[in-house]
């Protein structure tokens, strides 16, 4: 997610856990204690925790962040306290290569079995080694069909946008997702260190930010108080806004989207260290995953889940793109000298 979701933010009994390849059996008894689990804002379903509570006698606090680099932040301050974070794909890569994350091998434990398999060999944690889906979804933008009623599948209405559209957009406060979007409009590939092509970027946004009202990850809030008619926006907000404002309409823009995913993720030196095996393992089971998907309005990884999940999950146009929409990018973390120069446009945009 890539993204703070206000108002959302997207059966087999376990009894007996193995981790296998440490020769340790977890029992629920065993497992009765603590997890501290800190994930995007309000993106975890209470039921799927109020389950995991009963059937393991673990006590779950939760506290929510509003982005994968105030996670990071929190993180490498080092002391959080927290056993179990849910980063997006680009981030678990970062994690991985400083040593934030334990390698708990979530593809020795009894439900790995339940994942899809195109969710098992992943850029960002090849083989699952660290990491298990959360959620997943794209990121496009939801517009008002009945303010604006011409072509919505094109990023022109977030960065050329007619008149009626002026003044009420919303767009990420996420650098990552604005900029991406920003070089797909202009032609230009991610990643870009391309001083030129740079410049024409910025050029544009700083043109396009002249229409914008705001720039705020609280979507749900900007579009169901009709503060905006568009904001920039991930499926799965998109699909709760709407249900509050049925004219809402989610968009598949012609010049591409972003593609992510959300991770189970366990930081290292976790001081619950089994527990937050014991829930890694529990959310691979078809009804959490299902539970998780049923709050937060996002597909899930995992095989079976379909069956326990909300019908309308499996018919909305948020959650099934179209047959002619373009394949989402999953863009991996850019080198260090291109945030750089990432942040230095973002830095100007924001002033």
């Amino acid at each position: 997610m890539q993204y703070q979701e206000e108002n959302t933010m997207k059966k087999p009994i376990l009894t007996l856990i193995t981790a296998i390849g440490l020769g340790l059996a977890v029992t629920a008894a065993q497992a009765a204690g603590e997890l501290h689990i800190y994930n995007w804002g309000n993106y975890t379903s209470p039921e799927m925790i109020e389950k995991f509570e009963k059937q393991y006698d673990v006590k779950v606090t939760i506290d929510g962040y509003d982005s994968n680099e105030t996670m990071l932040a929190k993180v490498e301050q080092g002391g959080s306290g927290y056993d179990i974070v849910v980063p997006g794909d680009y981030m678990i890569a970062i994690m991985i290569e400083k040593g934030l994350l334990e390698k708990v091998r979530p593809n020795q434990m009894s439900n790995f079995k339940n994942l899809d398999s195109k969710w098992v060999d992943v850029y960002w944690d090849p083989g699952r080694e660290y990491t298990i889906p959360y959620q997943w979804g794209t990121t496009n933008f939801t517009v008002d069909r009945t303010v604006y009623d011409g072509d919505v599948n094109t990023l022109a209405l977030m960065f050329d946008p007619p008149k009626e559209l002026q003044g009420r957009i919303n767009m990420l406060n996420d650098m990552n997702d604005v900029i991406n979007a920003g070089l797909r409009y202009l032609g230009y590939p991610r990643c870009n260190s391309n001083k030129a092509q740079l410049k024409e970027l910025n050029d544009m946004l700083l043109k396009a930010k002249t229409h914008w009202r705001t720039m705020d990850y609280s979507t749900i809030e900007k579009l169901t108080s009709r503060d905006v008619d568009l904001s920039q926006n991930w499926n799965g907000a998109a699909m709760r806004a709407r249900k509050d404002r049925p004219e809402l309409v989610y968009a598949y823009p012609k010049e591409g989207f972003t593609g992510w995913m959300d991770n189970v993720a366990v930081l290292k030196g976790a001081p619950n260290l089994e527990n937050a095996r014991l829930f890694m393992n529990f959310m691979m089971t078809p009804e959490a995953a299902a539970m998780t998907s049923n709050f937060a309005n996002y597909a899930n990884g995992v095989k079976g889940s379909e069956k326990y999940m909300d019908e309308k999950l499996t018919k909305a146009r948020e959650i099934v793109m179209p047959a002619d929409a373009p394949t989402p990018e999953f863009v991996p973390p850019c080198p260090q000298e291109v945030v750089d120069l990432y942040n230095k446009i973002w830095t100007n945009l924001k002033k």
